[in-house]
Parts: C-alpha cells; structure tokens; sequence
C-alpha cells in the first residue's frame, strides 16, 4: 500500500479529431452506459450529468465521427430508446484496448523511476510560491532550543550550514526534528554584501563567500548573485551606490551574509 506522499503516475487519455477533444474516459463511460441502458436520461443520470449536457456530447461525438456512434430513436426526453450502432461499440472496444496500454506504460514508468520520492520532493520545492528571493533545501543537523527561541542549523547541498533562530513553538508546530528535509528562506533585501568577510569579527552567524555569478545594476538598488558552493546561490539587494564603492564585478570575489533571525524555516 502506498503512502500518501508516494509519488505515482496518472493521466488521462483523449482521441482528438478536427482539433477538438473527440473521445475521452468520460465521454467513452457515457456510451458504455448508452449501450447498457438504452437510454439517454438515464445513462446521464449514472454518468452524473444533466440530459442536456450528455446530449450535447452525443451530437458532438456523432458530428466528429467518421461514422455515427450513437442511434437515437424519436419519442421525447422521457421516451424513444438510444443504443450503440456497430460503429460505437467498436469504438468503445478500441478506446479500452489503448486506455489499457496506456495504463500499462504509465506502471511501466513508475516502475523504472524505482523511489521517486526525492522527485516528489523536488516537484513541491519548485511548485512553492514566496516573495523571497533566496530559498534553500537542507537537511536538519541540529536543533538546540533555549527558554523562548532555537537555533536550527540546516545542512545546504554541497554540506553548507546554514543557522537559523525561530520560536520553540515555531519548531512544535514544523514538528522538527534532526535529519529531516526543511526549506530555509532569506529575502535577498536582507543580505549584506562585503567584499572580504572571512577574518571579520561580526555577530551574524551566516557568512558565505564565493563567486560574483551575476550584477543587475538599476538606478537606485543592484542585484547581485553569489555562487557560494554545492550549487547554492545567495541573491542580495543592495544600493547602486554601495556596489559601485564596492566594486562588484561578476566573476569577482564576495562575501554575503545574513542574520539567523532573518532565516524562515519551513517544511514540505
């Protein structure tokens, strides 16, 4: 039995004609339906749907066929019978053969994607939406909690730490706890940028020096990107005016650094 954060394969299938959704599962269970009731008030009513609607569906599919595959015999809504031609039914015969091959390829698939949780994992990473610039996935190391706040210490790609400081009933609430998978997240207006940090006697606990990767320079604020290693890159905005004293170039030599007050910590 598969958990509930298992990754799995699914998808639906559809026959277009003429640029238009011809056959799908639904339309094809319409006509199954069609088939064993013999009428289309009330294979609307098994499929779920208004007698307008499955006759609208019914017009649509017999329009876009080669040949028609439904027979409507004349007596009103509630009257008059409806069934399958010869054609419909080998529609829906065929529809079943490669709705059960697609099934197949879709197991087949899954199977060669073997624990696809580091995927599953990955498509909620990228599918998160926050302001911030700088998000970073990491592994929790350590958690010492004082009498209010704890220091979090996650370890980035690449083995980087990185320190934050939330509420102990932030951490209650996360349910954190070590070497389990959580998000740290940095506003890139909170990141100072120096040219050499490394002997500095500062008390912010993140300092992360690298490779300048990118300078957008606007009239009163610059982005700059710094590459600090494992693949993770620190996004800053500073003024126009600290980069030019600075003398920030890309390829050149930073430093950034951040408060672990300024650190959101967050979880999948």
């Amino acid at each position: 039995m598969k958990c509930k954060n298992t990754l799995a394969l699914d998808g639906n299938l559809w026959l277009n004609r003429a640029e238009h959704k011809f056959l799908g599962g639904d339309r094809i269970y319409l006509l199954e339906k069609i088939d064993e009731l013999g009428s289309i008030t009330q294979a609307a009513k098994a499929v779920g749907i208004s007698y307008k609607t499955a006759w609208d569906n019914i017009n649509l599919i017999n329009n876009l066929a080669e040949r028609p595959l439904v027979d409507r015999l004349t007596g009103g809504k509630g009257g008059g019978g409806t069934s399958l031609t010869a054609a419909g039914k080998e529609v829906v015969a065929q529809f079943k053969t490669i709705q059960e091959e697609h099934r197949r390829f879709l197991g087949n698939l899954e199977q060669r994607l073997g624990d696809a949780d580091s995927l599953y994992q990955f498509l909620r990473r990228i599918a998160m939406k926050v302001s911030a610039r700088n998000t970073f996935t990491g592994t929790v190391k350590s958690i010492t909690q004082g009498a209010v706040n704890a220091e979090i210490v996650l370890a980035l790609k690449g083995g980087v730490p990185l320190v934050a400081v939330v509420t102990n009933g932030a951490v209650a609430n996360l349910d954190l706890k070590v070497d389990m998978e959580a998000f740290a997240i940095v506003k890139a207006s909170s990141v100072i940028i120096g040219s050499d940090l490394h002997d500095a006697k500062i008390s912010a606990r993140n300092i992360f020096c690298g490779t300048i990767a990118r300078i957008v320079e606007g009239p009163v604020n610059t982005e700059v990107d710094v590459e600090i290693g494992g693949g993770n890159t620190v996004s800053a905005v500073i003024t126009h005016e600290s980069s030019k004293k600075l003398g920030l170039k890309a390829g050149g030599h930073a430093c950034t650094l951040f408060k672990a007050s300024s650190v959101i910590i967050g979880v999948g």
